[in-house]
């Protein structure tokens, strides 16, 4: 039972909240252009999950390699720096996950393709295993990109573009530009999320040789960073409501946008890094409640 606890603290299911806002909102989009497939929700949701785990695990891999977890890490020890999970159980670990993300992915692409041409089954395909890849690379490997400022970019393209308009793609078979409006919020969101992690670690990082964007921008044009990515997330909202206008409920979102400017103002006043770990789980919860009351709005 010691070690099922141990490899449950391993998958961080903390984090599924933010991963799940994506294909949530990519569900509600669908919904509200009158498509809906059941088991396409149902496939995204799996298929997110292993890849979140996959990545917390990747992660807790890669860095206890690269030697960024150690004692003066500001935020949860983990698994393999604990001691509670070998380096090689860990990586079977990644591997048994990635397996999973894979055979998840591929009946997800079955659900949502019916009827499409086998090239854009393909292309699909393709974006499902780049999303594995990066997953992994992030910290694993010779040169993760998560070590060289690229993690935000990620981020976005993954938790907020692929995540959303993937969603809604294989929901509707189509896309438009509108759509892209509600997915770069949860993108910014997303990497307002990972910009937390990274002011909270930042002495430690710098230290250990993992450039990460705030490593690049330091404290200061790093916490205005962040205030940027939720305020962009913000606007781009409202701006697609805007377009999208038909009755005033759509704007139910905007209940959480005191919680947004909230967390923003918390990051901004900041002086001890080791304060803003609750603020993580508060702006991943903060961005599913966007998530759920955006798309309640879009379809009351």
């Amino acid at each position: 039972m010691g070690k099922i606890a141990s490899w449950v603290k391993a998958f961080r299911l903390r984090t599924l909240p933010l991963s799940f806002s994506s294909v949530i909102l990519g569900s509600f989009l669908a919904y509200n252009k009158g498509h809906f497939i059941p088991s396409v929700l149902i496939g995204a949701l799996l298929t997110t999950l292993f890849l979140q785990i996959l990545s917390n695990l990747a992660n807790d891999y890669g860095d206890t390699v690269h030697g960024v977890d150690n004692h003066q890490r500001l935020g949860p020890k983990r698994s393999v720096q604990s001691g509670e999970i070998s380096l090689q159980q860990m990586k079977w670990g990644v591997i048994v996950f990635t397996l999973l993300s894979l055979l998840s992915g591929i009946w997800l692409l079955v659900a949502g393709t019916k009827g499409l041409k086998l090239s854009s089954g393909f292309i699909l395909l393709i974006i499902g295993l780049v999303a594995i890849a990066a997953a992994i690379k992030y910290t694993i490997g010779k040169k993760p990109y998560g070590y060289i400022g690229l993690g935000d970019f990620a981020v976005f393209i993954f938790f907020g573009l692929t995540g959303v308009l993937g969603t809604y793609f294989l929901h509707t078979q189509q896309i438009s530009i509108e759509e892209f409006l509600p997915a770069i919020s949860i993108g910014l969101f997303s990497t307002g999320v990972l910009n937390l992690n990274n002011l909270r670690d930042r002495v430690n990082d710098q230290q250990s040789g993992k450039i990460t964007m705030v490593v690049k921008l330091g404290v200061r044009k790093g916490k205005v960073y962040h205030a940027l990515l939720i305020g962009a997330g913000l606007f781009a909202a409202l701006l697609f409501t805007l377009i999208d206008y038909r009755q005033p409920l759509q704007f139910i979102y905007l209940i959480t946008f005191p919680l947004f400017i909230r967390n923003v103002i918390v990051v901004l006043k900041n002086e001890d890094p080791s304060q803003l770990n609750p603020q993580l789980k508060i702006l991943a919860l903060t961005t599913l409640l966007f998530a759920i009351t955006f798309g309640i709005g879009l379809i009351l």
